[in-house]
């Protein structure tokens, strides 16, 4: 498909436009209410949905949720609401699970998982994420960042009496030298409603399916936010590209 999805002459979408399902529970351990909290003037799981609309392959937008606020604040982006059940909201429930519980009456061919909890992604993500998985015919495409200086080959243990042993045996000096790895960063996860219904006993990713890809993602375009220093650092680049913004506009008046 190297020209291209084909285009639908009804709504100008591809024709393998994806449902996007944005995951917002009520419950976090690191920072309770994350996903309601206000962030840079308007509910976290807002930014989600703001980035999927902008999102020319995605045609459908779920929120599953069990959090009245998030619904709430859902409503008010008048997207579609997913009453999610108990037993998928808890610490043990799966983010595949949770998904193909929101999928069960949509027909489409691609699923975009977004996590309510990232309101910073680059532009275009998304779109990358489904053109990439269309083009190559993958199972399912998931968004990386660089490991940076938390490498693992840098990483050691430690016993209980304090003693250091290295993670990876290595003999590596210069961040130069580290072989290149990634690790997944929450932008998007794009996958085939084939794969996600997929559940194999005893291995948590087999809904990626056999055919995993990725997109690279800068260190720092994506922000998911997990604690306190996540929300404020989250809040600062939101604030300051509004500022940006703002000035940009009273420039072009001027």
């Amino acid at each position: 498909m190297g020209a291209g999805p084909e285009m639908t002459a009804a709504k100008g979408l591809p024709r393998e436009t994806a449902t996007a399902v944005i995951l917002g529970r009520a419950g976090s351990k690191g920072l309770p209410g994350k996903n309601a909290m206000l962030l840079a003037g308007r509910p976290m799981v807002q930014h989600s949905i703001k980035h999927a609309r902008s999102a020319a392959m995605v045609g459908r937008i779920l929120v599953s949720t069990d959090c009245p606020q998030v619904a709430a604040a859902a409503r008010s982006e008048a997207v579609e609401l997913i009453d999610r059940p108990t037993d998928l909201a808890g610490d043990q429930a799966t983010v595949d699970a949770a998904a193909r519980h929101a999928l069960l009456d949509d027909e489409a061919p691609i699923a975009v998982i977004l996590y309510a909890n990232v309101p910073i992604r680059p532009a275009g993500l998304i779109d990358r994420a489904v053109s990439l998985l269309i083009e190559t015919g993958a199972d399912s495409v998931q968004s990386y960042a660089p490991v940076g200086k938390h490498h693992p080959y840098w990483e050691v243990k430690l016993d209980a009496a304090g003693r250091v042993s290295a993670y990876v045996e290595n003999t590596v000096y210069r961040r130069q030298d580290l072989p290149p790895l990634f690790v997944p960063d929450g932008g998007v996860i794009a996958v085939r409603r084939a794969s996600l219904y997929e559940v194999i006993e005893g291995q948590p990713h087999s809904f990626l399916g056999r055919d995993r890809r990725g997109i690279e993602t800068a260190a720092g375009a994506v922000i998911d936010i997990d604690d306190r220093m996540d929300f404020l650092l989250a809040e600062l680049i939101l604030n300051e590209s509004a500022d940006c913004r703002t000035e940009a506009a009273s420039h072009a008046l001027r």
